[in-house]
């Protein structure tokens, strides 16, 4: 399996040929999408879930399809009859020849005042891991966690704990738009010396054989 970060939480994973992009959101590369064989969104933040973007990799692609939670599903499954599917906590499903398990119902507390919206997380191949905006530990392990390693409603001694929980062999950065190159290096330091896990880190464009 060929992983590929793209620019903050989108990820696209290749197999044999297959294309499943997951969170092409608006903070990502245009053309994220394009090319795919089935996407994956985890909830309706605009920074994971990008209605042209979709409709652009939809367009692209008649035989695509898009897997999502009901609340973006809503949002776009009338232009695409058939191709537009909901999922919740407890499903699998296959896409893409990926099997997929979802995991989580809720995104992270942002503040007791804001309410919380449904987020989904994906286990692809019983292998790599994508919370969305949660940090959602699944009931089974995880050789690679896409990690969220910087966001309004996390702190980094909850993102070194989510790391000990899941117990990944890997964790690589996603969700990091927001962390600038002077903080990364203190980011590395910390998550690397005490999540317990390899931490690593991928460059928008860059992949890695898993």
């Amino acid at each position: 399996m060929k992983l590929t970060k793209k620019t903050h939480a989108c990820v696209r994973l290749e197999r044999d040929g297959q294309k499943l992009v997951i969170d092409p959101g608006g903070f990502t590369e245009e053309d994220a999408a394009l090319g795919a064989d089935a996407i994956l969104v985890t909830h309706e933040h605009p920074d994971h879930f990008n209605e042209d973007r979709l409709r652009a990799a939809m367009e692209n692609n008649p035989a695509a399809e898009i897997w999502t939670l009901r609340s973006v599903a809503e949002k776009i499954s009338a232009a695409f009859p058939g191709r537009v599917h909901t999922v919740g906590n407890g499903d699998t499903f296959t896409a893409a020849g990926f099997d997929v398990q979802v995991h989580g119902e809720l995104h992270a507390v942002i503040h007791p005042d804001i309410p919380r919206i449904t987020n989904v997380g994906y286990l692809v191949d019983g292998s790599v891991f994508h919370p969305g905006d949660a940090l959602t530990v699944p009931d089974q392990p995880v050789q690679t966690l896409m990690l969220p390693v910087m966001a309004p409603w996390s702190k980094i001694s909850e993102v070194i704990d989510y790391v000990r929980e899941v117990k990944p062999q890997r964790a690589y950065d996603v969700h990091d738009a927001l962390l600038t190159d002077l903080a990364r290096p203190i980011y590395d330091s910390q998550i690397g010396s005490l999540g317990g896990a390899e931490h690593l880190r991928l460059t928008p464009g860059e992949s890695a054989e898993l």
